[in-house]
């Protein structure tokens, strides 16, 4: 049996009750971490830790609400005592026209993206053991400028300097901080956030497949994988990158046959 690279090691995954977050929690187990997940829905919340197994643990909280995660770092402190491994997951947007957007849509996607990464990570840092790996959920959308994605996308590229900005503060106590750059990678996210139908996300993944060099959309796994190095020994000498895990789509020219 292939050797658990995370064994006995204490995780952290907000938003991971559905999509990227679940994913990522899955794996992390598999891996022998134990894992908390966060969520603001408890029903799914529940569902997902029961899910997930005696190796999972829920705790209901918003990340954009300080207290929430107060409460959170208490509750992990009084369970291990530290965290290994944080995984600022938690997130969301659509796209909307420039003329359309409202300061509601404005308020809550900095709210969440930016003003929830912020609040998350100032309220793990105290059980956030000296050689921690940190990894924030960022997005390819902040390279791309898509049509209507110009908040979210904003969101993510203010994502990618928090982690820069953080390896740097957090370097006397080895604390690594990196950031991951998912691509196409269709989750429940698109029916629910984007409002799109089943047969809208089929046919959007055979075209945009065409663009992309591997050939296909990525998936939750694909994702998890690339968080497991960034969370294991294997990437110690790295810090403050963002990794790309897209299939090639924004770095290689995919062509058309």
């Amino acid at each position: 049996m292939e050797s658990q690279v995370l064994k006995g090691r204490v995780a952290l995954v907000t938003g991971g009750t559905t999509g990227l977050g679940y994913g990522a929690a899955k794996r992390l187990i598999e891996q022998g971490a134990f894992v908390y997940i966060t969520g603001r829905r408890p029903g799914p919340l529940e569902v997902a830790a029961s899910r997930l197994g005696a190796s999972a643990r829920s705790i209901q909280a918003d990340a954009a609400s300080k207290s929430d995660m107060l409460r959170v770092a208490e509750t992990i402190r009084a369970g291990h005592g530290h965290l290994d491994i944080l995984f600022a997951n938690a997130g969301g947007g659509h796209a909307t026209p420039l003329e359309q957007l409202t300061e509601e849509q404005i308020d809550s996607e900095l709210s969440i993206n930016v003003k929830g990464v912020i609040l998350t990570m100032q309220s793990l840092l105290p059980v956030l053991r000296h050689g921690a790996s940190v990894v924030l959920n960022a997005s390819i959308t902040a390279d791309m400028g898509l049509p209507g994605f110009a908040v979210y996308a904003a969101t993510k590229a203010a994502v990618r300097s928090l982690a820069r900005s953080w390896t740097t503060d957090l370097k006397a106590r080895n604390i690594r901080v990196n950031t991951i750059s998912p691509g196409v990678v269709p989750t429940e996210g698109y029916s629910h956030e984007q409002n799109m139908t089943d047969e809208h996300i089929a046919s959007y993944v055979e075209r945009v497949s065409t663009e992309i060099p591997a050939g296909r959309v990525g998936t939750a796994e694909d994702i998890a994988d690339a968080l497991v190095f960034l969370a294991s020994d294997a990437s110690s000498y790295i810090r403050g990158v963002d990794l790309v895990v897209d299939g090639g789509m924004t770095r290689v020219y995919a062509g058309k046959n």
